[in-house]
């Protein structure tokens, strides 16, 4: 059995884009007829640019080959063209090719993904969401309305989810981390309060930021929500300068999670080493895919640290997660997107029942796609995925002028 043929459909979900503005699909066929199906998450480049960077990856390195071999195939993308180090972009397209050759081996031997990396560790995966507007709500007003918020995460609560994320702490932007202003802190600390309030101890708070604070801004964050308990505080510095981190980790009396913009193990070995982080969130399609991702998995388990897949993408990445999460020891939790446009395109393969997901048992991922949906809902518009402008803001003096944000998320 050889890879043998790729298409990429980037499908865009339906307004208002929970889990992001596109989605790129791989579908990969070998000359037996398996068909496997990945999705790549790089958005440091746009869709129409990075599908020449898949087609590349996929000829030069995988075409050909057989699918089982994903050691040969990685260390060809990691370390040709005189790189062997990590490439956000070059390893987003490999995950996905990844991904999808991991479906096909499943498929052909009639077992899903997790039977082939180590067997099921897990029955069932704890779940997470992103608070998101409720069909009455407003859906400007509502992330910087902590009445708004806490009454999402109340119904998600009732919904069975023990785990909600939220990120309300100001802007983000394309300078390095700023100090947070006094009206973010308090902000921040106003959403935590409500929610609280709102879910009590049936669900964990899960702080979000994207990498916007600099060292002492994060700890003077950090350290105004420890009252509240999060579970974990995400990227509180930006995800270049682990050392910073390090510090932030030390200092504030939460969990740090970080991971959705490092890619291959020794991105995550270095946080790991520094103790920057106890909680890892790689994107699958971004990372190295399903074995690299297992490598980190075993990594974490040495330094005591647990794993958290991040999903701000489409339902393919969130099943290599699934995949990924049932075959380790040290899984926490996984990040869920629930609109009808992710469940449409794996035509309800996997669903979130009172706050867990029970892993499938199916061939492969464990989800059927539905390419017809795919091709019916294309991506049109700009190239860029997250449009990182300035925003009103006078980071020199921490005076911010943009309050909380939307889910702008990479």
């Amino acid at each position: 059995m050889k890879l043998q043929d790729l298409e990429i459909i980037v499908t865009a979900p339906p307004a208002p884009g929970w889990g992001g503005r596109y989605w790129i699909l791989v579908k990969v066929t070998t000359d037996t007829g398996v068909t496997g199906w990945g999705e790549c998450y790089a958005s440091s480049i746009g869709p129409e640019a990075m599908k020449p960077v898949i087609q590349d990856v996929f000829q030069r390195h995988m075409a050909g080959e057989n699918p089982e071999n994903i050691e040969l195939m990685f260390r060809r993308v990691y370390s040709s063209g005189f790189t062997q180090r990590p490439d956000l972009t070059v390893m987003g397209a490999f995950s996905g090719l990844e991904i999808a050759c991991w479906d096909i081996l499943g498929k052909d031997r009639d077992r899903p993904v997790h039977a082939l990396i180590g067997g099921r560790m897990n029955d069932r995966i704890r779940a997470y969401t992103y608070l998101y507007p409720l069909a009455h709500h407003d859906i400007t007003e509502f992330w910087t309305s902590p009445d708004l918020a806490a009454e999402s995460a109340a119904e998600m609560v009732r919904q069975g989810y023990t785990a909600i994320k939220f990120d309300p702490a100001g802007p983000y932007t394309m300078r390095g981390g700023h100090m947070p202003a006094m009206q973010d802190i308090a902000l921040s600390v106003a959403f935590c309060k409500a929610i609280r309030g709102a879910v009590g101890d049936k669900a964990d708070l899960l702080f979000g930021t994207h990498g916007q604070f600099s060292t002492g801004g994060a700890i003077r964050l950090g350290q105004a929500l420890e009252p509240y308990a999060p579970l974990w505080f995400e990227e509180p510095t930006p995800p270049d300068n682990i050392e910073d981190m390090a510090r932030v980790a030390r200092t504030v009396r939460i969990p740090v999670a970080t991971g959705e913009r490092l890619t291959t193990k020794s991105e995550f070995a270095a946080v790991l080493r520094a103790g920057a982080a106890e909680i890892l969130q790689p994107a699958l399609g971004r990372a190295g895919g399903i074995w690299e991702m297992k490598k980190v998995a075993a990594l974490a388990e040495v330094f005591n640290a647990q794993m958290a897949p991040h999903l701000y993408a489409g339902p393919v990445e969130w099943a290599a997660n699934i995949q990924l999460a049932a075959s380790i020891p040290n899984i926490l939790m996984a990040e869920c997107i629930e609109t009808p446009f992710h469940d449409a395109l794996i035509r309800g393969s996997i669903r979130v029942e009172d706050g867990f997901i029970t892993v499938p048992e199916t061939p492969g991922l464990g989800i059927q796609v539905d390419e017809v949906l795919a091709r019916a809902h294309p991506f049109v518009g700009s190239d860029l995925h997250l449009n990182m402008r300035e925003e009103p803001c006078d980071y020199q003096h921490g005076n911010s002028f943009a309050g909380g944000a939307p889910p702008l998320e990479t």
